[in-house]
C-alpha cells in the first residue's frame, strides 16, 4: 500500500513538474525577445578569426557567426567612441546625432546627451523592457543628463569616462549613482581587471531577469590601449609573436591612471590575449542564457564602435587587423569605419549566412525596435535590417554619411558601390575630394575623382546636405579629446 502511494506520489510530482516546464516554454515562446548588443572598443575588421584573424582565434564569437549571420559591409557610426555610440543609441548618423565628438567634461566624464534625447534604451523601456548598460558609457559626466540612469537604462555598472576606461585597473567605477572604489587597485597595485566586475554584473543582470524580458548594452572596453591582460591570458601567446613590440608608458605620478596609458614589453601577447578574454566573456555570456533556458529567445548582436587604434604599442599592421581596408581610427577610409557584425538568434535566423547588405550603426535602433514591436517616435536615419535576419527582401539606403571632428575636419559618404572621401575640411572645404569604387577597389587605392567628375558633384552636394549643427559640436570645433 505504501509502496503504491509513493509511486502515485511520484508520478503526481513528475506530471507537475512536466505541465510546469511546459508552461515555461510556452511563456518563453510567447515573450518578446530578450536583445544583447556587445561592443567591442576599436577591434578592427579583421581581428576576428571568422573576418580572416589567422595570428589567433576567437571561437566563441566564430560560433554566432557559424548559427548566426555576418555582415561583410556593417558600419560604425563614427571613427572614434563617443560619436560612435551616440549614433547607435539614437538611430542618427553623425550629421545628425547630439554627440560628435570626444568632447570631455572635467574632472571626469564627456559632454552630455541632452536630456530629451531619445535612445534605443528608452524606447525599450517603454515597452516595458529591463534595461542595462554594463562597460564603458562615455555620453554624460555622473549626474548629468547624459548619464545612462537618465537615458534609459535602469542598471549601469562600468566606467562612466572615457579617459579613465583607458585604464584596466582603475581606481574606481560607477554602480548608478554610486561611486565603487576597488581597493585591489590603490596606488600602482593591480589587482581587479575592470572587464571582470563589469562581466560579472552583466551575469547577475541576465541571472536578476530570467522572468522578464530585457535588454542588455555591453560595451565593453576591450581591446582599447592601455594592453593590458590578466597573467593567465598573456602566458598563452608569450614568446609567439616575435619580435614582441615594448610600449614605455606612465606608470607612476600624478598622472598614474588619469588617461596616458601604462608601460606593456609584450604589446603583440597582450592584444591577444585581450581579444582572447573578450571572446571567453562572450562564450560566458551564451552559456549563461542557455543555462537559463533564454538562448531560444535571445537575440546576440557583436560589433566594434570603430577600426583598430594604434595607441599604447598597439601593432594593428602586425596583426592585419583592417584586412584588405585602408585606415585606422580616427580615418574615415574603410578601415576606421567597417567594423565585424554577427547577429545570433537561434531558430530565427538560418546559420551559416554572410550578408553583403549595406548596414551602420543608425540601423540598430530601427532593426531592435522591428525585433521587439515597439513604435518609433521621431526622426531617425536608420533602415531595420530585420529583413536581412529573415531572409527577406531588404530595403537599402541610398546614401551613408559621416563626418569627424578631429585632425582639421573629414566627411564621408557611401552610396551604392561609390565613396566619396573629404579630409582637411576645415582648413581647406573646398577642397578636391578622393573618389572610390568600393566593389572594384575596396582597398580605396585608386581615387577616381579626375575620371568621374559628375559622381564627385552629386556625391559632394549630398555631403554638403547630409548634416545639421549641432549645440554641441559645430563642425569647426576642436574641442575635443584627441587621445579617446
Amino acid at each position: 500500500m505504501i509502496k503504491n502511494v509513493w509511486y502515485a506520489f511520484v508520478v503526481i510530482n513528475l506530471l507537475a513538474i512536466s505541465c510546469i516546464s511546459k508552461k515555461t516554454d510556452e511563456q518563453t515562446k510567447t515573450r518578446r525577445p530578450n536583445i544583447i548588443y556587445i561592443l567591442a572598443d576599436d577591434l578592427g575588421y579583421g581581428d576576428l578569426s571568422c573576418y580572416g584573424q589567422t595570428h589567433f582565434s576567437t571561437p566563441n564569437i566564430d560560433k554566432l557567426a557559424q548559427e548566426g549571420i555576418k555582415f561583410s559591409q556593417h558600419y560604425a557610426g563614427s571613427t572614434v567612441c563617443a560619436p560612435s555610440r551616440s549614433s547607435l543609441m539614437t538611430g542618427l548618423h553623425t550629421g545628425h546625432t547630439p554627440i560628435r565628438g570626444n568632447k570631455e567634461w572635467k574632472p571626469e566624464g564627456q559632454w552630455p546627451m541632452p536630456a530629451d534625447t531619445y535612445t534605443i534604451a528608452k524606447m525599450l523601456k517603454q515597452e516595458g523592457y529591463v534595461t542595462g548598460a554594463f562597460g564603458k558609457w562615455g555620453l554624460g559626466y555622473p549626474g548629468s543628463e547624459g548619464d545612462p540612469n537618465n537615458q534609459g537604462f535602469d542598471e549601469f555598472y562600468g566606467y562612466n569616462c572615457q579617459r579613465i576606461a583607458h585604464h584596466y585597473y582603475p581606481f574606481h567605477m560607477w554602480h548608478n549613482q554610486e561611486k565603487v572604489m576597488l581597493k585591489g587597485n590603490e596606488g600602482k597595485d593591480r589587482g581587479i581587471y575592470g572587464p571582470e566586475p563589469i562581466h560579472q554584473q552583466a551575469l547577475e543582470f541576465i541571472e536578476a531577469n530570467k522572468d522578464r524580458t530585457f535588454f542588455m548594452f555591453y560595451p565593453s572596453v576591450i581591446p582599447h590601449a592601455e594592453l593590458f591582460a590578466p597573467e593567465e591570458y598573456i602566458k598563452m601567446y608569450r614568446g609567439k609573436f616575435l619580435p614582441e613590440k615594448e610600449y614605455q608608458g606612465v606608470d607612476d605620478g600624478e598622472r598614474l591612471k588619469q588617461g596616458p596609458y601604462g608601460s606593456q614589453p609584450e604589446s603583440h601577447a597582450a592584444f591577444a590575449a585581450m581579444v582572447n578574454y573578450l571572446d571567453d566573456q562572450v562564450g560566458e555570456l551564451v552559456a549563461k542564457l542557455k543555462e537559463l533556458g533564454l538562448d531560444k529567445n535571445t537575440v546576440i548582436m557583436f560589433s566594434s564602435d570603430n577600426g583598430p587604434h594604434m595607441e599604447g604599442g598597439a601593432d594593428p599592421d602586425y596583426f592585419d587587423s583592417n584586412g584588405i581596408l585602408k585606415g585606422y581610427k580616427r580615418d574615415l577610409y574603410e578601415g576606421g569605419i567597417r567594423v565585424p557584425m554577427v547577429v545570433w538568434w537561434p531558430e530565427k535566423i538560418k546559420a551559416g549566412i554572410q550578408s553583403d547588405h549595406v548596414s551602420a550603426f543608425w540601423d540598430v535602433m530601427p532593426t531592435v525596435a522591428e525585433i521587439a514591436g515597439a513604435d518609433l517616435s521621431g526622426e531617425i536615419d536608420g533602415i531595420s535590417f530585420l529583413p536581412t535576419l529573415l531572409g527577406k527582401e531588404q530595403p537599402v539606403h541610398d546614401h551613408l554619411y559621416w563626418e569627424f571632428h578631429e585632425r582639421g575636419g573629414r566627411q564621408a559618404v557611401r552610396q551604392g558601390h561609390w565613396k566619396l572621401v573629404k579630409y582637411d575640411v576645415n582648413k581647406n572645404p573646398n577642397g578636391q575630394p578622393e573618389l572610390y569604387n568600393l566593389v572594384d577597389d575596396p582597398g580605396e587605392e585608386k581615387d577616381l575623382s579626375l575620371e568621374y567628375s559628375d559622381k564627385v558633384l552629386e556625391l559632394a552636394d549630398i555631403m554638403k546636405n547630409a548634416r545639421t549643427e549641432s549645440e554641441v559640436f559645430q563642425f569647426r570645433s576642436e574641442s575635443y579629446n584627441a587621445e579617446q
